[in-house]
């Protein structure tokens, strides 16, 4: 029963290859067959996505600093209070 066992993972394990340039260049095999399938977006959709991220950037940091303009006014109105 080991020896069926042990005969049937080394059939089931995938071939390696020998050597650092067969990795290579199956590697880049591989890559090229991967980036094939890969559905890439319009130039109109990569448009109006970067348009959405730089607004929410700008939204982010207008936010940001309003929010920084009231603690900062706070604390000092706070300090201005307690050092009289």
């Amino acid at each position: 029963m080991a020896t069926a066992q042990a005969m049937s993972t080394e059939l089931s394990e995938p071939k390696k290859p020998a050597n650092w340039l067969d990795q290579s260049r199956e590697y880049i095999q591989d890559l090229q067959k991967e980036m094939r399938m890969v559905s890439w977006p319009s130039r109109e959709q990569v448009i109006s996505t970067t348009a959405v991220v730089i607004g929410a950037i700008f939204a982010f940091a207008l936010y940001f600093w309003i929010v920084d303009q009231a603690v900062y006014h706070a604390v000092k109105k706070l300090f201005d209070t307690l050092t009289k």
